[in-house]
């Protein structure tokens, strides 16, 4: 067990401290997501109407998809690594260590998911910046569905690189399914108003239900309606299962490596 233990932090620890040495990926992952809020906000603020019709504009709508998108980036960013663990002999070298695979699976997606959590946490901040001012309880509560929101995105991120042989493959998977997973989760525009096919397709993403619960949070005490939300318990529900699966869908993977 200690061994176990021991295992998970030290790939955990490596993950975080190979992500912060490349600087272009903290940028990378921190920059572009704030700057997808400060334009579209500016551009679009003047002709979004909130959802059932009062509380604030367009900047605080997007901003729990922006802390969202840094979490997708970051995820993204730090599962590469995966790719590149492969080509260097690495995992190789940790696949056959007397350690269970989940632990292996297990200390890279902590890894990431602190990576990811740490620097949405940042962007937190920016809160008031977007007419939002949540209580500490709020706060704490963003943190905690933050850190299950990164779960389950870097546990995807590790499935997808696992099947990788090139991070130019796993830069085409982004563009095509990790990207339309963001935008269709009520992200960028609200699922009001929207046509039946493509509501049906957000109520079909699992990364909807995050983020809706994250609004709740951060649009607490502001005035904003949340109309056409999900239910807070529906929400946590949906995102616990969402990285279960993930979690247990990069497990499978990586216990295939032996056959």
């Amino acid at each position: 067990m200690r061994g176990a233990v021991m295992a998970v932090g030290a790939l955990a620890r490596r993950e975080m401290v190979r992500f912060f040495r490349e600087r272009t990926r903290v940028v990378g992952a921190l920059l572009q997501p704030v700057m997808f809020w400060v334009f579209f906000s500016a551009g679009l603020g003047a002709s979004f109407r909130p959802p059932g019709g009062t509380g604030p504009g367009y900047a605080a709508y997007l901003f729990p998809g922006t802390v969202v998108l840094i979490l997708l980036f970051t995820a993204i960013f730090s599962t590469i690594s995966v790719i590149e663990d492969r080509r260097e002999g690495f995992l190789q070298g940790v696949l056959v260590a007397p350690v269970p695979r989940a632990c292996i699976v297990l200390g890279k997606v902590l890894g990431g998911t602190a990576l990811a959590v740490s620097q949405a946490v940042l962007v937190l901040l920016l809160a008031p910046l977007a007419g939002l001012r949540p209580g500490p309880l709020a706060i704490a509560g963003a943190i905690g569905v933050l850190a299950l929101i990164g779960f389950a995105l870097t546990a995807l991120s590790f499935c997808i690189a696992w099947r990788m042989q090139s991070t130019q493959g796993f830069h085409a998977i982004m563009t095509v399914f990790l990207m339309p997973l963001w935008l269709l989760s009520g992200s960028f525009f609200p699922a009001d108003g929207a046509p039946a096919w493509l509501r049906a397709l957000i109520a079909a993403d699992p990364l909807t239900y995050g983020v809706a619960f994250l609004r709740r949070l951060l649009l607490s005490g502001s005035g904003a309606s949340d109309a056409g939300l999900p239910s807070a318990g529906l929400s946590l529900v949906a995102t616990l299962l969402f990285g279960a699966v993930t979690f247990g869908c990069a497990l499978t993977l990586a216990r295939r490596a032996d056959r």
